[in-house]
């Protein structure tokens, strides 16, 4: 048995009790390392002669996922942590750090979905690295949200979960932007993320910010405001198809999943 698949079978017995019994909407421990790992290999970054990869890991979860962890949750942290640090020495990763995973409660999530968002960071105690390779200066990317394929009450395994990611896009004019970002700008300027070309429309006039497993508008201080399904706001949180209209152009808010 490979050292990976040990650490994945430790995280299975110390939950064993508790998940034997989980219907298919919960969130299954093993399948949040194996995300983890993905959301790893997702954010490598070449720089010279080394793979990069984050060594920050914040994992989201609804309320009563969360609860489910209370008594095991720190050690199920170090487990996860160990699991992504095996992962990097087999893959031969660069790490600023050893690997940190956090977990945060997010009302946002129903019972069995979970985000997890990724940081590259200068830890305190950073890993040796040769001169000719330096460290990248990577922004957070987005917080990357799954979901039960096929939620209802039939018990499976941690190893018959299946989950997909979810996407989240604006539409307008016959066009779509997906949001990968944690911060997404829309204006009039060419160096924004969505140019609308539009004359009542600022150079920098409001962005979509991720935070957590939610989305938020958030006008920039333009100079004709930014409407939310008709209602003038400086801040509003995003549901799907919610419609923002900054100027005379009006674009639609949709959350999918991706598979």
């Amino acid at each position: 048995m490979t050292v990976l698949r040990n650490i994945e079978a430790k995280i299975e017995s110390l939950f064993e009790g508790v998940f034997g019994r989980a219907f298919r909407t919960n969130v299954q421990p093993v399948e949040l390392a194996r995300k983890l790992v993905k959301e790893m290999e997702d954010h490598r970054v070449i720089s010279v002669s080394r793979l990069y990869v984050p060594n920050e890991y914040t994992v989201y979860l609804s309320p009563q996922d969360r609860e489910q962890f209370a008594s095991y949750e720190e050690s199920l942290l170090g487990e996860l942590q160990e699991y992504l640090a095996e992962n990097a020495r087999r893959e031969k990763y660069v790490m600023l750090s050893p690997p940190k995973v956090l977990m945060e409660t997010d009302e946002d999530l129903e019972v069995g979905e979970f985000g997890i968002a990724t940081r590259m960071a200068q830890g305190s105690e950073p890993q040796p690295v040769p001169d000719e390779a330096p460290a990248p200066d990577i922004a957070p990317g987005a917080t990357m949200v799954y979901k039960p394929k096929q939620p209802d009450t039939q018990a499976v395994s941690a190893q018959e979960l299946g989950l997909e990611r979810e996407i989240a896009t604006l539409s307008w004019n016959g066009k779509q932007h997906e949001i990968e970002k944690r911060r997404v700008v829309i204006g009039r300027s060419k160096d924004v993320d969505i140019q609308v070309e539009d004359p009542n429309v600022s150079r920098r006039h409001a962005e979509v910010r991720q935070e957590g497993a939610a989305y938020w508008v958030v006008d920039l201080d333009s100079t004709n405001g930014t409407e939310i399904n008709g209602r003038r706001l400086k801040r509003a949180k995003l549901r799907p198809g919610d419609t923002i209209t900054v100027g005379s152009t009006e674009l639609v808010f949709r959350r999918e999943s991706g598979g």
